[in-house]
């Protein structure tokens, strides 16, 4: 799952809508932000293996720590914890750590059975992947559902705030299509440090969202 998860940050802004984007986005996307540096330190492993599945090349061998159930739920608490320390919002806190466990969920309805519950096992997955067109429906779906519930909650104050958020959205589409129907990645070690490109969302969907103000409906929730 790749939109999925940014639909997943779009939508936890009506929730609460006094935090940034950029946050939700570092809270939904947070195990795929620290996967690529466990797999350059050797912590977490993956090999290239085209015609796995027909959405994606990549054999996800061993990542426990990142991608478990358990690892993701302690996340989510360490994360939720930090937000609330700085900012005192328990509600927000609250979402902030959803978002992170949310990432799992979705992973297991694409992954093949190799994500973990505990580190060590079981291992499951609903294999979405192995449809391609399911792949595109599913991911487009959940991406047009989390704008539909941002938009209506926010407006935009300049053109930055219209730009920066929708450059956002075609830049991650076309990162994704050009995962789905281009060549593989030469090593993993290439994959992990083009996969740090990711962070970037993160300060890009921040300053999208600064130029952005919450609607009347939704200027009295925390």
């Amino acid at each position: 799952m790749f939109l999925g998860h940014f639909g997943v940050a779009l939508a936890a802004k009506e929730l609460a809508p006094r935090t940034s984007l950029g946050t939700m986005v570092l809270a939904a996307q947070f195990a795929d932000l620290l996967w690529p540096i466990f797999l350059l330190t050797g912590l977490e492993q993956v090999r290239i293996a085209p015609g796995i599945t027909r959405a994606t090349p990549l054999d996800f061998v061993h990542y426990p720590i990142t991608h478990s159930l358990v690892g993701q739920v302690l996340w989510g608490v360490a994360l939720g914890l930090l937000y609330f320390s700085l900012r005192r919002n328990a509600k927000s806190a609250v979402v902030i750590g959803a978002c992170v466990v949310s990432h799992w969920f979705l992973d297991v309805i694409a992954h093949r059975p190799d994500l973990p519950v505990f580190p060590q096992g079981p291992f499951v997955g609903l294999g979405l992947w192995n449809s391609l067109p399911a792949t595109v429906a599913i991911e487009c779906g959940l991406l047009a559902l989390g704008l539909m519930l941002y938009l209506p909650a926010s407006r935009a104050k300049d053109r930055i705030g219209v730009y920066g958020l929708w450059s956002l959205m075609v830049v991650l589409v076309a990162a994704w299509v050009s995962s789905l129907f281009g060549p593989p990645p030469p090593s993993e070690r290439v994959l992990a440090y083009s996969a740090l490109a990711m962070w970037l969302a993160v300060p890009w969907a921040a300053w999208a969202d600064r130029h952005r103000e919450i609607t009347t409906s939704f200027a009295l929730k925390p």
